[in-house]
């Protein structure tokens, strides 16, 4: 039996509000909700998808690449001795888009329906031209909805936003550890409030230098001399900047993160996007 739409749940506010029009547009039963799970999301973010599975009337199945060729997301990146690459996060790819595209291969489907905003139109226009076995579509754009509209949305079925925005993130993405793709703001601000989190990180990125013997970051300098970007200083990098050294600036939005994390292949890249680490780490995909 061919399933009409598939609604990806992500566990932010634009995913969750593409789901509820996706029943409105289609109706509940020609809807599949499914939701990704990497196992590194806050736990506010299953009380939000139990939450959201009552205002829908419908489970959202769950799918994970966690127990099968991975047993962790410090394992992905142990494993691979990597961070982020110019493609994206490892992580992103191997527990989010790579189980998709998996999933995508077992199944049918009349139409794939994504949580891109108002601010992601180039983002929707790459994806349809450069993805089209997906079928993509994109109800937030059909209504003209930007994350704001979205979060007032939630407010009115009586439901609490996840944790992560009232702490002042812009996205829930993998809070147990913090976002690898979170930029130089994003992790300034995780060091000032969450210092353990921060510590965790810092040392994941010192065990993958020493092991790969060359260093690995998740941030990148954008300023004009530019250059990696440690969380903390490495002594075998001396010359290599850490965090401390980088003037204080404010998380900006990340892109959620659905699967298609680091794939903008039409547009150029935000100044959040370039906070990553793009060079100097050896392409994987």
């Amino acid at each position: 039996m061919r399933d009409k739409i598939i609604a990806w749940w992500s566990g932010g506010v634009t995913s969750a509000v593409t789901c509820q029009l996706c029943i409105d547009i289609y109706g509940l039963d020609n809807v599949r909700i499914i939701f990704i799970d990497t196992h590194n999301e806050d736990d506010d973010t299953y009380r939000f998808l139990s939450d959201c599975e009552k205002q829908y009337g419908k489970k959202i199945e769950i799918i994970t690449e966690i127990g099968n060729e991975y047993t962790s997301i410090q394992d992905v990146w142990k494993k691979h001795k990597s961070l982020n690459v110019a493609n994206g996060a490892i992580c992103s790819y191997k527990l989010k888009r790579r189980v998709r595209e998996k999933w995508e291969k077992l199944n049918t489907w009349d139409a794939q329906a994504f949580g891109f905003e108002l601010d992601e139109v180039k983002r929707a226009k790459s994806m349809k031209l450069n993805h089209q076995q997906t079928k993509p579509i994109f109800p937030l754009l059909m209504y003209g909805l930007t994350k704001k509209d979205c979060i007032k949305m939630i407010e009115t079925w009586n439901i609490e936003v996840p944790m992560m925005y009232k702490l002042g993130f812009h996205n829930n993405n993998c809070f147990k550890t913090g976002c690898v793709q979170g930029g130089i703001g994003y992790w300034q601000k995780m060091k000032r409030d969450f210092p353990e989190k921060f510590d965790k990180m810092a040392e994941v990125e010192h065990e993958l230098t020493d092991l790969k013997d060359k260093p690995i970051t998740m941030l990148k300098d954008q300023s004009k001399n530019g250059g990696l970007v440690f969380l903390k200083p490495h002594l075998k990098y001396p010359n290599i900047k850490d965090i401390s050294m980088m003037k204080g600036r404010e998380p900006k939005p990340l892109m959620e993160c659905n699967g298609f994390c680091g794939i903008n292949d039409l547009s150029d890249r935000t100044s959040t996007e370039e906070e990553i680490n793009f060079n100097n780490q050896q392409k994987l995909f």
